[in-house]
């Protein structure tokens, strides 16, 4: 067995009085792909919130990188985010400013201060991904595909042992979808585990890997019966 990074045992999710998933039980080892699936609404991205401290965890025990996600301390969830890579749908870059001043702005936030070190980090994570000519164009210069490119180029920059990609292919057409999950694939093959949420099937059976399911509240064991 591997390294466990995320370990979760009969965790319960709630809003309220409202519980939307219950008996989550899985563990994550360093470099393992994990899809989740399910329906729009079936609890996918709220799962993917706890892990990174946006969502509080009612019940059952939860872990991710040493962090207790029930008694974590306020002080203690930038930390945590800081090994914690996102990928959202909608992508979050700013409009205002180069791919290179978005980076440039993360690493910032997050503790960087030596300029030459930033722009070769930005190189880096560029070349990681693809994208190594491209930092000097603007967000809307981009097709939906490149900025996705992006936004996982800005979940690598400070190299964290998990990257969280919610729906990642939801506003790409097929050729790009495919394209973002290959790469994914990629950068967990080099040692970071990846958890993917989905929808789409297609994706699931063209690249597998394990597979969760989020189905009428519950979290399960998924056969390939999709």
């Amino acid at each position: 067995m591997g390294e466990i990074l995320i370990d979760y045992r009969n965790v319960e999710i709630s809003r309220g009085e409202n519980v939307i998933l219950q008996n989550i039980t899985f563990q994550q080892e360093k470099g393992e792909f994990l899809y989740i699936i399910g329906k729009v609404g079936s609890g996918k991205s709220t799962l993917l919130k706890t892990l990174y401290a946006e969502m509080p965890i009612d019940k059952g025990e939860a872990f991710i990188l040493d962090y207790n996600l029930r008694k974590i301390k306020e002080k203690h969830i930038p930390m945590l985010r800081r090994k914690v890579g996102i990928v959202f749908q909608d992508f979050k870059l700013l409009t205002d400013r180069s791919v290179n001043k978005n980076l440039e702005f993360v690493l910032k936030a997050t503790g960087w201060k030596d300029n030459d070190a930033i722009n070769e980090r930005i190189i880096e994570v560029l070349d990681e991904v693809g994208m190594t000519k491209k930092g000097y164009k603007m967000p809307y210069q981009l097709s939906g595909g490149e900025q996705q490119r992006i936004v996982i180029a800005r979940a690598l920059l400070n190299s964290p042992e998990i990257i969280l990609a919610d729906e990642p292919t939801g506003n790409l057409d097929s050729d790009s979808g495919h394209k973002i999950v290959q790469l994914l694939h990629e950068i967990c093959g080099q040692g970071t585990a990846v958890i993917m949420t989905t929808h789409n099937y297609q994706l699931v059976s063209d690249f597998p890997s394990k597979v969760k399911r989020c189905h009428k509240g519950e979290f399960c064991d998924c056969e390939n019966d999709f």
